[in-house]
């Protein structure tokens, strides 16, 4: 293959991620639910006519590591891409299907010109709630992925462009949201045929070959860089550890173990030594953990090129089947996000050795995601789903910032005052959490505190924390930052919750409380700048 010209390669890479964002604009304005429309939970990528991922838009690496895992494994298990069809939908979000965890419907659609498929488009939207044994998904008695859900196989939505009616309303009377998820949905649609449109333009302009060309050239120029810069690094094993609290049925915090190797151009990543899965709802599967690593290695390399599949070439990963980074079925996920945090500052723990003067400490490692079963006083049901961020790590030159998404998830906050006009909640606090961030040379960041009264006739409280005993880590004698708590406090008296939580009732003027990790230190405590000191005081840092 002759490679195309790098002004009509760079000009033609800015089209494709263009049609993602594209993409990516049209779930924003269309959708329904704040998880979609304020915490940005969704992503979108187009992959070429053999199913790689080419481009993608700035959403979440959680999602957009695995959209060709996924796809693979459907066309490797399920409906082979020679049977893939024109005006087809296929979606799925079944973990062992290629997914994640059920709440994340993955959906692709082919592309053809010509009677050729030239590219797929990919949306992957977080809903609100898929049924199960709690509101919102996250079910923290779970011991099977039975009772985490609707799960749905790898099945055909839209046929000959036309929404198979009865697939679809069989899951919308499972889900307790059906309204927001029919929104939310057709949005999804909608983005996979404004992408399939662009895509069809692009082959119009420059042709299907030249185009296919381009893309394979796009994935070579990033397997270049990223071998590139792992060249660069010095060759050994390093090996590194963090722990997850528990899985809320059993106690006892889980080991996730790494040995991280590289050896020239290439880089294998082993998580054995790993604790077995667990009996509770805190696993994750191959796709998660790929994922993890995958956003890891390029965030702690460097890599400046266009992020798609050439980037994962020289990247392998192994775990241990039936371990918690690699959940055998049927074991439940829903808390995927949990290991899959500290399986990424695991992997960065160890790219410290290798690049102390780059790496900072662990940022809050763990995703605060919480939902609320609400009945109001006509009858009428709601679910609110959230998601709080925390504090950063520090850095070995400057301080970790506040209340900032960790790129792993880069996740948004929802405003307060959308959620008090949807909502039966009224919120009382809002802020940084004095102290929360780790002692060192470098400050670690402040996590985030979230207060709010509840209105409604009655609900039931979920969430699915952690980091409360598990501490985000300190680096080259820093300390650790501050873990999370949550409280309810009814008719002034505050009980503390555990951090996975399901079905805590709340009535009328309860108050519930959530503070979030604070990130790790750098450095000697004692070797902090006075006037450093001096400004978090003033600013009641600490």
């Amino acid at each position: 293959m002759m490679r195309p010209d790098p002004v009509l390669l760079e000009i033609v890479s800015a089209a494709l991620v263009s049609v993602a964002e594209e993409m990516s604009v049209t779930v924003w304005r269309t959708s329904r639910s704040t998880t979609v429309r304020e915490l940005l939970d969704y992503s979108t990528a187009v992959f070429d006519g053999q199913g790689r991922n080419v481009a993608q838009a700035a959403r979440m690496p959680v999602h957009l590591n695995s959209m060709e895992l996924c796809l693979h494994h459907i066309a490797a298990h399920h409906i082979p891409l020679d049977e893939w069809r024109d005006g087809e939908v296929i979606v799925t979000n079944d973990p062992y299907c290629g997914g994640q965890h059920l709440p994340d419907f993955i959906a692709f659609k082919p592309v053809f010109k010509d009677g050729q498929r030239i590219a797929i488009t990919c949306v992957l939207i977080h809903h609100v709630d898929v049924g199960g044994g709690a509101a919102g998904g996250y079910n923290a008695k779970a011991v099977e992925v039975f009772q985490e859900g609707l799960r749905l196989p790898p099945v055909r939505i839209v046929r000959d462009g036309k929404m198979q009616d009865d697939l679809f309303a069989t899951i919308l009377q499972n889900v307790r949201e059906p309204e927001t998820f029919r929104g939310d949905f057709l949005s999804q649609i909608a983005a996979l045929d404004v992408g399939a449109r662009a895509m069809l333009r692009l082959a119009d302009r420059y042709g299907v070959q030249a185009l296919d060309n381009i893309g394979a050239a796009l994935l070579d120029h990033a397997e270049h860089e990223m071998r590139n810069a792992l060249e660069a690094l010095p060759d050994g094993t390093y090996t590194a550890e963090d722990f997850v609290d528990g899985d809320g049925i059993e106690e006892g915090a889980k080991r996730i173990s790494v040995a991280l190797t590289i050896k020239g151009s290439d880089i294998a990543l082993d998580f054995s030594g790993t604790a077995a899965q667990a009996k509770g709802p805190i696993n994750a599967t191959m796709a998660t953990t790929t994922s993890a690593v995958y956003y890891a290695v390029i965030a702690a390399c460097g890599v400046t090129a266009t992020v798609n599949a050439g980037c994962y070439r020289p990247i392998t990963v192994t775990a241990p089947e039936g371990s918690l980074v690699n959940a055998t079925f049927p074991a439940p996920v829903s808390m995927r996000m949990l290991p899959g945090h500290k399986i990424a500052t695991a992997v960065l723990r160890a790219f410290a050795q290798v690049l102390p003067e780059r790496i900072p400490a662990s940022y809050y490692g763990t995703t605060f995601n919480h939902a609320v079963n609400i009945r109001r006083a006509d009858g009428r049901r709601q679910v609110y789903f959230d998601s709080e961020l925390g504090g950063w790590g520090a850095h070995p030159e400057r301080d970790g910032p506040n209340g900032l998404a960790a790129g792993f998830h880069n996740g948004q906050n929802t405003p307060v005052e959308m959620i008090e006009a949807l909502f039966p909640l009224r919120f009382t606090r809002y802020g940084l959490v004095p102290g929360s961030g780790g002692a060192g040379r470098m400050r670690g960041g402040l996590g985030i505190v979230r207060e709010w009264e509840f209105l409604a006739e009655s609900g039931l409280l979920n969430s699915a924390f952690d980091a409360f005993q598990s501490l985000p880590y300190g680096l080259e004698g820093g300390q650790p930052g501050r873990g999370g708590s949550l409280s309810v406090t009814r008719d002034g008296v505050t009980t503390a919750l555990a951090a996975k939580t399901i079905g805590h009732a709340l009535r009328p003027g309860d108050i519930v409380r959530m503070e979030t990790p604070g990130g790790g230190g750098h450095g000697n405590p004692e070797l902090r700048d006075a006037t450093a000191i001096a400004e978090d005081q003033a600013d009641g840092y600490v």
